[in-house]
């Protein structure tokens, strides 16, 4: 299966100044399968060891500081020969600083050796950051890689052209009711793989049941055992504060009584591992968006539409019917496509209650508002007044039409959100 992260990791194996590599993501995103088709494909060997309870890697690289003694070592446990240039070497499920500070070791150094970890713990990277070191975050397959996925490229192509030259996309039908089919799916990969070989909804439903759980089992991590109880309720919540025509996160919906501060951690786990993604709501605008934010007032989105999809009980007849849950959906798919490129999440409310979905700030400073505009809901003039008020000169609204420019405002059908996370959008 293709992935977006490949042409980095070609990248990073012909850098002149390579560093040993972190990939860091939630679990199930395909890191590990994706690594490892990587080093069968572009090296002559590959070393995997899972860091995961094992004892004697842990050892290795906690008490040793000598890199020759290191590769001796390893290639002893693995029983394979470590070749400087062509082998690669994978450590899986790396959690414990003190073995990521002896693989900084390696980038210290022009070293020979291709090393890459893999963590599925974001909330540990501020305490392995270095200059010895690369980062690279994955995700679960984007529209664009599900097309991929499903012999589209030629389609995914034609959108990203269409895109780019502002003109209508030929097959506009045909690309929303692929979008249609991704929103039921999701972008894990078992799940899509299940789809391709033509499992049945429910076995594809068993699959995502399985990834929900697996989550939640993570969840078990948290230090305090109160947080594991709050986050599994948090994360059980986040269908149903979606639903509501306010989509800002209520307490209540947690049970009678419940306050912020009880589940200030418990947000945070899933929020900084990546589970759930949090935009916080603006009042104001001015530059960095992060000043203006109010902490107390925030949304929670899945880190998937297709669990999303499944924690509503919908079916594929719905998702064509109600317009509600459709919008739903698409709203939480613009905030992933958004938050997995790397833009912090922030929604806009006046006081007289015009809304923005999403205001992000581009690596160059510019603040661009994005609308979603469904048949249930145009909110037309809410975008409009954001734009005057603020002299914001350039726009997203995103609809189920095709490509077309107004005034100041871009329309981008919702099947073309990938296309905005390349650009100094």
């Amino acid at each position: 299966m293709e992935r977006k992260i490949n042409y980095f990791l070609q990248k990073w194996k012909n850098d002149l100044v390579r560093k040993p590599l972190l990939i860091y993501g939630p679990k199930q995103v395909g890191k590990t399968f994706t690594v490892l088709e990587f080093g069968e494909k572009e090296y002559k060997n590959v070393i995997y060891f899972n860091a995961d309870n094992n004892k004697q890697l842990e050892e290795l690289l906690t008490k040793e500081k000598s890199t020759e003694r290191i590769i001796l070592t390893m290639s002893l446990l693995s029983g394979e020969t470590i070749l400087k240039d062509d082998t690669l070497i994978i450590l899986d499920n790396i959690d414990n600083v003190e073995m990521v500070k002896t693989i900084k070791l390696f980038g210290s150094e022009l070293s020979k050796y291709h090393i890459i970890m893999i963590t599925s713990h974001k909330e540990n990277i501020t305490k392995y950051k270095g200059e010895e070191l690369q980062f690279k975050g994955m995700n679960c397959l984007d529209f664009e890689e599900y097309l991929w996925a499903h012999n589209e490229k030629d389609l995914a192509n034609l959108i990203r052209e269409s895109f780019t030259k502002r003109k209508n996309c030929a097959f506009h039908r045909l690309a929303l009711d692929h979008f249609h089919e991704y929103l039921v799916t999701g972008g894990f990969p078992e799940v899509v793989m299940a789809s391709i070989n033509g499992y049945s909804n429910y076995k594809i439903d068993t699959i995502k049941q399985k990834i929900l759980d697996c989550y939640k089992s993570e969840l078990g991590k948290n230090k305090n055992l109160i947080d594991i109880e709050r986050s599994t309720a948090v994360l059980n919540s986040i269908p149903y504060q979606l639903k509501k025509e306010n989509k800002k996160f209520q307490y209540g919906l947690l049970g009678f009584g419940r306050r912020k501060k009880e589940y200030d951690n418990a947000i945070n786990y899933l929020v900084n591992n990546q589970i759930v993604y949090r935009s916080y709501k603006i009042t104001s605008v001015k530059s960095p968006l992060s000043s203006c934010r109010e902490v107390d007032s925030f949304k929670l989105y899945l880190n998937d539409v297709g669990l999303l999809f499944s924690m509503l009980h919908l079916n594929a007849k719905e998702l064509l019917t109600n317009e509600k849950m459709k919008e739903t959906l698409y709203e939480n798919h613009i905030a992933t496509t958004i938050a997995q490129a790397n833009y912090p999440l922030f929604y806009y409310q006046s006081e007289g209650k015009a809304e923005v979905n999403f205001v992000i700030q581009n690596r160059m400073g510019k603040i661009i508002p994005i609308e979603l505009a469904t048949i249930s809901n145009s909110k037309a003039k809410s975008l409009s007044v954001f734009m005057k008020k603020y002299t914001v000169i350039e726009a997203y609204r995103i609809t189920e039409n095709n490509f077309s420019t107004r005034k100041d405002t871009r329309y981008i059908p919702i099947y073309a959100i990938f296309c905005l996370t390349d650009l100094n959008v």
